[in-house]
């Protein structure tokens, strides 16, 4: 006989940790901004020797602006979702690039997957809906990984309501 708390941990028929794809990691970021640098400080040395100083400014200002664009680029490749399917429990955990959490857990049973597509492009968007709320999942997915993972998540999906 099991109770409601054995239930709750039963072993997930699926699970997916979902985050956005970043195609320059640590190592690519320093050796970018090292790259910038040094062209932007040979340029501006080359400005200064002819007479141009107030040119070697815009350099720095360049520099400064491209770090900060791809420190927020990577500083938004933290956040997250964590999407778990038994047959008793459908869970979703969001984690934002700040660390903050939020959780929403459906019965499978009475829960809805929703797929928008376009016909070009594929997936647009996805949803799980029931218990009157609905919570987006793989915002930040590019439309490859949403229609795989959307694949997947749809059998999870079906076989968790048969059994």
């Amino acid at each position: 006989m099991t109770g409601i708390g054995d239930m709750r941990n039963e072993a997930p028929l699926f699970e997916a940790m979902l985050t956005p794809h970043r195609s320059l990691g640590r190592r690519g970021f320093n050796v970018t901004m090292g790259l910038v640098a040094v062209v932007s400080l040979g340029s501006g040395i080359m400005f200064v020797a002819n007479g141009a100083w107030p040119v070697v400014g815009f350099f720095g200002l360049d520099v400064a602006l491209l770090w900060i664009a791809l420190s927020a680029s990577n500083r938004s490749a933290r956040a997250r979702e964590e999407v778990s399917v038994s047959r008793m429990e459908l869970a979703i955990r969001k984690i934002s690039a700040r660390g903050q959490v939020s959780e929403s857990r459906y019965n499978p049973s009475w829960t809805r997957f929703r797929v928008a597509r376009h016909e070009e492009i594929g997936v647009t968007r996805m949803s799980v809906s029931g218990e009157g709320r609905t919570t987006e999942i793989g915002a930040f997915l590019n439309p490859d990984d949403r229609e795989s993972f959307a694949a997947a998540f749809s059998r999870a999906l079906a076989d968790a309501k048969r059994g």
